[in-house]
């Protein structure tokens, strides 16, 4: 059984062309700057560089916190202990 992942795909790469940043329309994404792109569906949503950090930072302190969470909850007998 294939072990699943809570991470969608993601990426980092280069604007091809001008647009605004999905978080934040105030934010524009120039043709050739770096931006995170992120598997949403069958497309992709772009975002610049200070959204994605914040999306970035959001989103690691949410697994820090459900794995700490999931490291008090004892493992039932029978069942090899998480690293």
């Amino acid at each position: 059984m294939a072990i699943k992942s809570l991470i969608t795909p993601v990426g980092i790469d280069t604007a091809s062309k001008a647009h605004n940043c999905q978080a934040n329309a105030k934010h524009r994404i120039e043709k050739g700057h770096v931006r995170l792109k992120v598997r949403n569906g069958r497309s992709w949503d772009h975002y610049c560089l200070a959204c994605a950090r914040n999306i970035i930072g959001r989103d690691i302190q949410k697994l820090i916190e459900l794995q700490e969470s999931l490291s008090s909850v004892p493992a039932p007998l029978g069942h090899i202990k998480a690293a």
